[in-house]
């Protein structure tokens, strides 16, 4: 065993507040010898973050570290940020969250990668700014030497991301700590991140810490993984060990939330019940006792410790000897709870009435240059001709990479305006014919939407029951009966009638996300519009989010329309799929038709970029990894759009490829079951 390049001891950081002391984090330690990786896991405020902040010390002033950081020899606790400074971009290197926080807008990105470099090495700007070419052809940005003059806006979410990774490369750092770096991109971005980040690894030997809530990049990527929960590590082993031999009742709650792409069984999901606890003035007990199935009194006695269960591989559970297989005394740790059959799905699709009809639906911009005279210099094409249908008590989701238009086919519905080219009707009603005021407010009362964000979707200055309240109060309803409808909205949805005084902020991620969904509720919809519904949760409240979605399309007969990133989510929420690309459906059908025989290429590279949570599957399946981004939605395109990114273009004869590129093709298929707009299907 080499040294490691990493030793973290009893690391403990803490904040003051009006409250009392924030013991952010506990007692964390462990070992990283170099060319490995860490994966660190946990829900929001486990502590990860603050812990890469400070091995990297860029915590606050006011925040008290305690314990020991030794990186390559040298203890970081106690350095002034003069000699951090030194450090850090150097030896030590950091990929953020946010790529775009994390590069100055006024400067370009050759300039800031020239800087990173001549901060750390005396070199010319010439050879720094080669350097700089070098760098950015390996993350895999393409005209390398043009794009170093282009600013951080001219670039996507995800070649960013790759010029960040490029900045923390730049010298060949012996560490590289990467804070959720794939968390805000597309499943086809992320898998090319974490293939850069691989690549980056592999050239300079470097170590890597993954911080990360997705289970699936950690089954993708990590050597160890370190769960973390309430400030302190909880479990700690070898990947597959923990995932094969999960000992903590905690890890075992993450890995039973997370949906499965592979999984063609719907079963419920398993929820972790509760919220984690405050950081203040814990007292000295297990943290997870009030969430815990297995909890009793012996785990309030003390906190218990992080010890050996296994060699390799520690938990922080006394019941850890008794647990095997992910059970305890022969039952589940966690049970997934009991969710109706729908009585909806056992008549034929073709007998159900449709909820939704969309028809030739086609959206454009123009698109506008000039300061003081404006002139139109092009035209943004965001939606071209969808036509499709949502029948009753089924559910449709909407998927595809930024940029494709999904979003923009919500709000064309949700505006419930009249096209000149294209219908749209909702209930039997055609939107076109909507003429008064009074006729489009009872035609929204069929129709709803739950966005992405709770938190700004929420009024933080009306009550809970004044949210819920207010679409029963614009159509009339009485004083008494809303009373009674917001408390049997707020009985639905899983939360305390009597707290429909409090206001959003009292709430966690998961309950504001509930209250949206009553507050959708509240008119009786025979529609829901969910607009990444659960992207913005930790993985154990998503679980119950969609488990509650389940339950309200089977006891209520909801139609959903769905848009998410997360193909996982997809799979086990949607009835139908269909893939969206550039202002285009390229694939449609029933979602395990779609999933488990993709037949565009695009579908194709979507599904296999999905992580796993299983690391044997994980590492050993083959991926497609598409090169480049969505071509912009303002080109004329003649041929199938998808062409420039077509791993089976590629593949073909000078005749079929003129084929792609000389003619647009059309959604086709056996039946239309099972569609798709690729002319070699």
């Amino acid at each position: 065993m080499t040294e490691p390049i990493l030793s973290v001891r009893d690391l403990t950081v803490s904040f003051p507040s009006e409250a009392g002391r924030v013991d952010a984090v506990r007692g964390v330690s462990f070992d990283l010898q170099p060319g490995r990786s860490l994966g660190i896991v946990g829900e929001s405020g486990s502590g990860k973050s603050v812990t890469s902040l400070a091995i990297m010390g860029l915590l606050d002033d006011y925040a008290r570290v305690g314990g020991s950081i030794v990186f390559d020899g040298e203890e970081l606790i106690g350095k002034s940020d003069k000699q951090m400074s030194q450090i850090r971009g150097n030896g030590l290197s950091m990929i953020f969250q946010d790529p775009l926080t994390s590069l100055t807008p006024v400067f370009t990105i050759g300039d800031q990668i020239v800087e990173a470099i001549r901060q750390h090495r005396r070199v010319t700007k010439q050879k720094a700014w080669e350097r700089g070419i070098e760098l950015l052809k390996t993350v895999g940005i393409p005209n390398a030497e043009a794009r170093m003059r282009a600013f951080p806006h001219e670039f996507s979410g995800g070649m960013r991301q790759r010029v960040v990774i490029a900045m923390a490369i730049a010298n060949e750092p012996k560490l590289i700590i990467a804070d959720e770096p794939t968390t805000a991109l597309d499943v086809t971005i992320q898998a090319q991140i974490l293939d850069v980040i691989r690549r980056g690894q592999r050239d300079t030997g470097a170590a890597v810490v993954m911080i990360t809530h997705d289970m699936g990049v950690v089954a993708n990527i990590a050597d160890d993984v370190l769960v973390m929960y309430a400030g302190r590590p909880v479990e700690q082993a070898p990947v597959e060990q923990l995932f094969d031999d999960t000992r903590m009742p905690y890890s075992i709650g993450l890995l039973g939330a997370i949906p499965r792409v592979d999984k063609k069984e719907k079963q419920p999901l398993v929820p972790i019940a509760g919220n984690p606890p405050m950081l203040i003035g814990l007292p000295d007990a297990c943290a997870f006792a009030d969430r815990c199935p297995l909890a009793s009194e012996a785990c309030r006695v003390r906190e218990p410790e992080l010890v050996e269960v296994a060699p390799d591989h520690s938990a922080a559970c006394i019941h850890a000897d008794a647990i095997a297989d992910r059970s305890f005394r022969g039952a589940p740790v966690f049970a997934p709870p009991e969710i109706p059959e729908s009585r909806i799905v056992e008549v034929p699709r073709s007998e159900r009435k449709p909820t939704l009809e969309v028809e030739n639906l086609r959206k454009s911009f123009p698109l506008m240059k000039g300061a003081l005279v404006k002139r139109r210099v092009g035209t943004v094409h965001a939606v071209k001709g969808l036509s499709f249908d949502i029948r009753e008590g089924e559910a449709m989701a909407i998927v595809g990479e930024s940029g494709s238009g999904k979003t923009t086919t919500l709000l064309e519905i949700m505006d419930l305006a009249a096209h000149d080219d294209g219908r749209i009707t909702i209930g039997g009603t055609d939107v076109a014919d909507v003429r008064t005021g009074a006729q489009e407010r009872a035609l929204r009362r069929d129709i709803q939407i739950v966005f992405q964000d709770p938190m700004g979707a929420l009024d933080p200055r009306m009550t809970v029951f004044d949210i819920i309240a207010e679409p029963l109060q614009t159509i009339g309803t009485s004083r008494d009966a809303t009373h009674a409808r917001v408390d049997e909205l707020m009985g639905l949805v899983g939360l305390d009638p009597a707290h429909s005084d409090r206001f959003p902020q009292a709430f966690s991620g998961g309950q504001r996300q509930r209250i949206g969904i009553a507050r959708a509720l509240a008119t009786n919809p025979k529609l829901l519009v969910l607009d990444e519904p659960v992207s913005a949760l930790d993985v154990s409240i998503q679980a119950g989010v969609i488990n509650l979605l389940d339950e309200l399309k089977a006891t209520l007969g909801l139609s959903y329309l769905v848009v998410a990133h997360d193909l996982s989510v997809v799979r086990h929420l949607a009835d139908r799929v269909a893939v969206m690309y550039l202002g285009e459906f390229v694939e449609i059908g029933d979602t395990d038709d779609v999933f488990d025989d993709p037949q565009h290429p695009y579908t194709q590279a979507l599904l296999s970029a999905i992580p796993i949570p299983d690391p044997r599957i994980e590492r050993s399946r083959e991926r497609i990894l598409l090169t480049g981004d969505l071509p912009s939605p303002t080109d004329e395109i003649t041929g199938c759009a998808f062409v420039s990114r077509c791993p089976l273009f590629q593949t073909l004869t000078a005749e079929k490829q003129a084929i792609c590129t000389e003619q647009a093709p059309r959604l086709g298929g056996e039946n239309g079951a099972h569609e798709n707009a690729c002319h070699h299907r």
